[in-house]
This record gives structure tokens, C-alpha cells and sequence, in this order.
């Protein structure tokens, strides 16, 4: 079932619009190595690229901006706080995926090591993936958080989420009312990248996805 736009308050097709914006790059996405809740820094590349993902999104006059607490989105978060003056608001529920055994691993690790585990989840089954959380466990932590920001935003308001790539994921498919099995059609994230859900009176749209630049390689737990 779609995650209708009616609000408690009943009010249909308020015109809100939430981003979802990817980290910028850390040492471990180049490395191809699995990050999920493991809290690895920006490098001077990810810094660089929040700075200028920031530029343009100040531009679409944010209302209000979350994160996770995980510093590689907390400090491209930050970015965007400075130019447009608004708080981040921290929540260990856009935190990525806990992957148990799979977090360090590198891509190829985890094919060696795991590989029928690995491949069910790309068939789309559900997997704890290195023992940790389920893909729907995640949408169930970061679905609501998102919901719960969305509905204090004016009509027409729009919120900014910076996350990770597997939580995005998995919460654009939950808002868009996609069944689990179908959230691997959602392309992955480049790094400071981003897509948009707007509000219509049917629910939540996906309008735009992995924006923000020219395509580039998706580098993390994502690909």
C-alpha cells in the first residue's frame, strides 16, 4: 500500500518536498570496503563534494535539515547548515544498515566470503546481511523519522535528509510504497548526491534521483 500524503491533520497534497542527500566520499567508499554503522570521516574529496552539493542546495531555500549521527553525514550536514543558517537536527535512525560481520569488508570480501548471502539479497530476499539488520528493519527506523520531520514542514516546505545509501534507499521505497522485494530498482547514490520525493494528493513521488551532478560511479555498501 502507498504511504498516503494525508496528513492527521487531513490535510491532502500539502506540497512538501523532502531530499534525500547522500554523504560525500570517505576513504572506505573508495576502498570499496562495507561501512554500514562503522563511523569513518570525509575525506578531502567528500568535504569538497558537501560543499559544493551545499551551494546548490541552499539554493532550494531548505526549511528544515536532519542527519544521522554518523560524522560522514553529520559534517555534510554541516555544510549546508552553514550556508542557510538552519540547525541539524541528529538521529540515530538514518544511521546506515548495521551489517554485522560484513562491516570492513571489502567488495570482494564479502563475494569470497559470503557469496550465497550475498547473492539472495541482490535476488531480493531477505537477509541479515553479516547477521545485522533486515532492509525493512531499516525503513522501519528511518521511514518515521523522515514522516515525522516532513509533517512540522509549512505547506509547500521542503526538508533535507543527509544520509546513507542503503537507509535512502530503503526509505524511498517504503514512502513510495514499493514492496521490499522491488527496492533494488532504486539505483544507488553517488557520493553528495540526492533525490527528491514531492507531495502529490495520491502520496509521495519520486521526482528526481541520484541528482546533483553528472553520473558517476556509485562507491559504497550500495553497489
Amino acid at each position: 500500500m502507498a504511504v498516503s500524503s494525508f496528513s492527521e491533520a487531513g490535510k491532502p497534497g500539502r506540497g512538501r518536498r523532502v531530499i534525500l542527500w547522500r554523504h560525500g566520499q570517505t576513504s572506505w567508499n573508495v576502498e570499496r570496503r562495507f561501512q554500514g554503522t562503522t563511523d569513518v570521516a570525509l575525506t578531502e574529496t567528500g568535504v569538497s563534494q558537501a560543499r559544493r552539493a551545499a551551494r546548490l542546495l541552499a539554493g532550494l531555500q531548505p526549511d528544515a535539515i536532519i542527519a544521522s549521527d554518523l560524522q560522514r553525514a553529520a559534517h555534510t550536514a554541516a555544510e549546508l547548515a552553514a550556508l542557510t543558517g538552519l540547525e541539524v537536527t541528529h538521529d540515530e535512525g538514518l544511521r546506515e544498515t548495521y551489517a554485522g560481520v560484513w562491516q570492513g569488508l571489502t567488495h570482494e570480501e564479502i563475494i569470497t566470503r559470503h557469496g550465497e548471502e550475498y547473492a539472495a539479497w541482490k535476488r531480493g530476499e531477505p537477509v541479515r546481511r553479516g547477521g545485522g539488520e533486515l532492509e525493512t528493519e531499516v525503513a522501519d527506523r528511518a521511514a518515521p523519522v523522515v514522516l515525522r520531520h516532513a509533517e512540522k514542514l509549512p505547506d509547500d516546505g521542503t526538508l533535507v535528509v543527509v544520509s546513507h545509501g542503503g537507509t535512502i534507499r530503503t526509505t524511498i521505497g517504503r514512502l513510495l510504497g514499493l514492496e521490499a522485494r522491488y527496492w533494488e530498482t532504486l539505483g544507488g547514490l553517488s557520493n553528495c548526491c540526492w533525490s527528491v520525493l514531492g507531495e502529490g494528493a495520491r502520496g509521495w513521488r519520486l521526482l528526481e534521483h541520484n541528482a546533483g551532478t553528472l553520473p558517476e560511479p556509485v562507491l559504497g555498501d550500495d553497489d
